[in-house]
């Protein structure tokens, strides 16, 4: 990433990203809208995706990988590779992500899903951003758990406090005539509530030269892998 003026608005991007795309395609377009209308902003991204190495970023947008945990199908969280301690990797990831905050020092911050990071991995960097006045953003997919369910895993992850006491403002991505996925928490202020509707993405280019299989009228079978998550999110 080129160097830029100090002045230069310089923004942090955290998602937790535990498995799948979802997140880090989420990050990676909010980042890339920013610097198209930011001439001289800089956004680092601090990803958990065992992924983020694939992706091509633009010149003003880097990526910091931190390191990966999974999800296992009975919900526990671990670290990806076989035979290391929970503990041990959040804590190593809270190293980095603080590391990256006070080296970056940014102007606002958004969190991706997770208001206290994974297993609290960004209270401590949250603690230090507010001290140095960075706004902070919660940004939300605009379908959550059903609110049987997100009341109270927001309520065992003190995720309502910390929205309460390090957010500016929550962004969903989503129209709220359609769904609100936070109506069934008490979140203090409605005005710190925003549906920026849903994230344009555009269509990848196709490098000169390519060319597709040709199907007129014949039957094809389209195949859409995904990851499902089992228990709390």
């Amino acid at each position: 990433m080129r160097d830029a003026p100090a002045s230069a608005p310089r923004v942090l991007i955290y998602s937790h990203d535990t498995f799948g795309l979802g997140h880090l395609r989420r990050s990676r377009a909010i980042a890339h809208a920013i610097v198209a209308v930011e001439r001289e902003a800089r956004v680092v991204i601090a990803s958990g995706s065992p992924f983020v190495d694939r992706f091509a970023f633009s010149d003003r947008v880097s990526a910091v990988r931190l390191p990966p945990v999974t999800k296992r199908v009975d919900g526990i969280y671990a670290p990806l590779e076989p035979g290391g301690a929970l503990d041990e990797r959040i804590a190593e990831r809270a190293a980095i992500i603080e590391a990256t905050a006070e080296a970056f020092r940014p102007d606002l911050a958004i969190v991706d899903k997770e208001p206290t990071g994974l297993h609290g991995e960004l209270l401590p960097t949250l603690e230090r951003l507010s001290v140095r006045g960075c706004r902070c953003v919660l940004g939300l997919r605009d379908i959550l758990d059903d609110a049987e369910r997100l009341a109270p895993e927001w309520e065992r992850k003190g995720a309502v406090a910390a929205v309460e006491r390090f957010y500016d403002e929550i962004w969903v991505y989503g129209a709220a005539r359609i769904h609100e996925p936070l109506r069934a928490l008490a979140l203090g202020p409605s005005n710190r509530l925003h549906y920026l509707g849903y994230l344009r993405r555009e269509a990848p280019h196709w490098p000169p030269g390519r060319s597709e299989p040709t199907m007129a009228g014949a039957p094809f079978l389209l195949v859409t892998p995904a990851a499902a998550a089992t228990g709390p999110g």
